[in-house]
């Protein structure tokens, strides 16, 4: 499994976010984070395809990952080391998994991949200061026909006023920040390169989902 040094402030401040929180993290958040394994079933991936999660935090979604595709091949990246000690815990022998930062990380030199099949983003962006820039260099290490699926909190439009404001608040204690202009950003990031997009918005805007698909 590959390490390399992320000394920044952003990974810092995540270490300090996660090091006593990721002994509870899956049991807190299986109650927030909605529309994960709808991400997850919605993979379609194949048996050898290479599988990315970036910011895979803990190995949940790595996990459920590789039971629900039998076969593919699992990589995980992170820029908190506190977090991917439970990772490693987690998934063992059972995937490749690298310290590096979402805007910048080479996958060749942190998992020994140049490109992949698949590549995951959940619940990452809104923690990520560039997170436009993390979702432009998650595309380039897309391989032909490779698909970038992302999920994260939505514009929360359709919850009742008061509960929204209170949401808000709570999120911004863990440096959590809605995403408001990620449809519009995926639309144009795809548009780019020649992708297709699919996008869904979660019940009262809760969570959003988009897929980026890089032609064949």
């Amino acid at each position: 499994m590959a390490t390399g040094a992320a000394p920044t402030p952003h990974a810092a401040l995540m270490d300090s976010v996660y090091k006593g929180q990721r002994h509870i993290y899956d049991l807190t958040r299986k109650y927030y984070l909605f529309g994960r394994d709808t991400l997850i079933d919605g993979l379609d991936a194949k048996p050898g395809m290479r599988v990315l999660e970036i910011a895979c935090g803990t190995g949940r979604n790595m996990g459920r990952i590789g039971r629900a595709w039998p076969g593919v091949r699992l990589y995980g990246l992170d820029i908190s080391a506190e977090m991917l000690k439970n990772a490693r815990k987690a998934l063992g022998d059972g995937a490749t998994l690298g310290e590096g930062d979402a805007c910048s990380f080479d996958p060749l030199e942190l998992l020994g991949e140049a490109t992949f099949d698949r590549i995951v983003l959940s619940y990452a962006l809104s923690m990520i200061p560039d997170w436009e820039a993390a979702v432009s260099h998650a595309t380039a290490q897309l391989a032909p026909g490779g698909e970038l699926h992302i999920v994260d909190f939505g514009d929360l439009g359709g919850m009742p006023g008061p509960l929204e404001r209170m949401l808000h608040r709570w999120l911004a204690k863990f440096h959590v920040e809605t995403r408001n202009t990620l449809p519009e950003a995926a639309r144009r990031i795809a548009m780019a390169q020649g992708m297709e997009l699919t996008s869904q918005r979660g019940m009262l805007g809760y969570f959003q989902l988009h897929v980026l698909c890089m032609p064949g």
